[in-house]
């Protein structure tokens, strides 16, 4: 076998359907799309969620609820994943530029630092926000928060 006379399975390749070459192809006529109706018609397009002139789903449900512009989005960060980035590093001290090398966060993400999980090392963070829990686990190994 070579390059040269490699040729698809018997039966795999089917030729494509001519359609609209006049009546003696069998497909002459009205080309495959009936009679009459919107998708008879050239330059026919459907919309995604058209239900035949019903009124549509999207319109008959209610709407709910509402997306409030001004929420401030925070990526995560638990003290035990603090924890696991002070043995990889072995530093003590993080900043939020820090926490993006370490890949916690994009440069454009908001951190906030939650108490889940345990922290043994004395830590000294600065970052945009912390919770109550975090912060008092924090200070009291002896650590720092500097709210940026």
């Amino acid at each position: 076998m070579e390059l040269n006379n490699l040729r698809p399975a018997e039966g795999s390749v089917k030729s494509r359907k001519r359609i609209g070459r006049g009546q003696g192809s069998g497909r002459g006529g009205t080309s495959t799309r009936g009679h009459k109706g919107d998708k008879s018609r050239s330059g026919s397009k459907l919309k995604r969620n058209f239900e035949g002139g019903q009124t549509p789903m999207q319109r008959r449900l209610p709407k709910r609820g509402f997306k409030n512009i001004n929420r401030v989005e925070y990526v995560p960060l638990n003290l035990g994943m603090l924890e696991k980035l002070v043995e990889k590093t072995g530093k003590s001290a993080f900043d939020v530029q820090a926490l993006v090398d370490a890949g916690i966060a994009r440069p454009t993400d908001k951190i906030k630092v939650l108490g889940n999980g345990k922290l043994t090392a004395k830590v000294d963070l600065s970052i945009h926000a912390i919770s109550a829990s975090a912060k008092a686990a924090i200070e009291g190994l002896g650590g720092s928060v500097q709210i940026v």
